[in-house]
């Protein structure tokens, strides 16, 4: 098995879908530095594609752009994903640990991040009647991804395939039942906020009563 630096590992895992995650884990190949350089290129990506697409690809409107979203939508439920594949497939005797399935997951986003740019990049080139090769550009780069997670997944905790399938979908699950307690976790934060200001303008106008 080869020797490769860390940047030649992140290409050999792009390009080699079926044994490229094998070897990773073999070699303990995969950068931290490497795979978060991924997903903010990803957040970078998302903004991007989002406003500054050509005029006649259009589907969001620049004057009400706010950053929280985009980091919810990318950086916020890669981690949400992360955090719940560890947690399941710690249960289902998954040997990957959290850094490791950070590194791998984050490496299978390559062709999907890389996918956003070009199609950010053809929307300037490319007419209405053209849009065939945005949405085969799309079609390529996600489904590349999706194979590519799903060998980073079953190599990271040397799962069968069909155990990879379950662990997917209980992640899945998994991310669901995260999200909705964030939700309420924020929504009790701004409630313990409304409380506290309330009694603090109270006992203010009181004291200057």
């Amino acid at each position: 098995m080869m020797d490769l630096t860390q940047k030649q590992w992140v290409k050999h895992s792009v390009f080699h879908p079926f044994e490229g995650f094998e070897d990773l884990r073999w070699k303990k190949g995969g950068s931290v530095l490497y795979a978060s350089i991924v997903i903010l290129l990803w957040f970078v990506a998302k903004i991007l594609h989002d406003n500054l697409v050509g005029y006649q690809f259009a589907v969001t409107n620049t004057k009400m752009f706010s950053i929280v979203p985009y980091i919810v939508q990318t950086i916020a439920v890669f981690l949400v994903f992360v955090i719940g594949n560890w947690s399941i497939c710690t249960l289902l005797d998954g040997e990957g640990t959290i850094k490791k399935i950070y590194i791998y997951s984050a490496y299978s986003m390559i062709p999907y991040v890389a996918g956003l740019y070009i199609r950010t990049l053809l929307s300037h080139v490319l007419i209405q009647d053209e849009v065939i090769f945005i949405t085969c550009v799309t079609v390529i780069s996600t489904a590349w991804s999706v194979l590519l997670m799903f060998n980073a997944i079953k190599a990271v905790h040397q799962y069968s395939i069909s155990k990879t399938i379950l662990a997917l979908l209980l992640t899945f699950v998994a991310m669901l039942i995260i999200l909705i307690l964030l939700v309420l976790l924020v929504a009790l934060f701004q409630q313990v906020y409304v409380f506290v200001s309330s009694v603090y303008t109270e006992i203010t106008y009181r004291v200057r009563v």
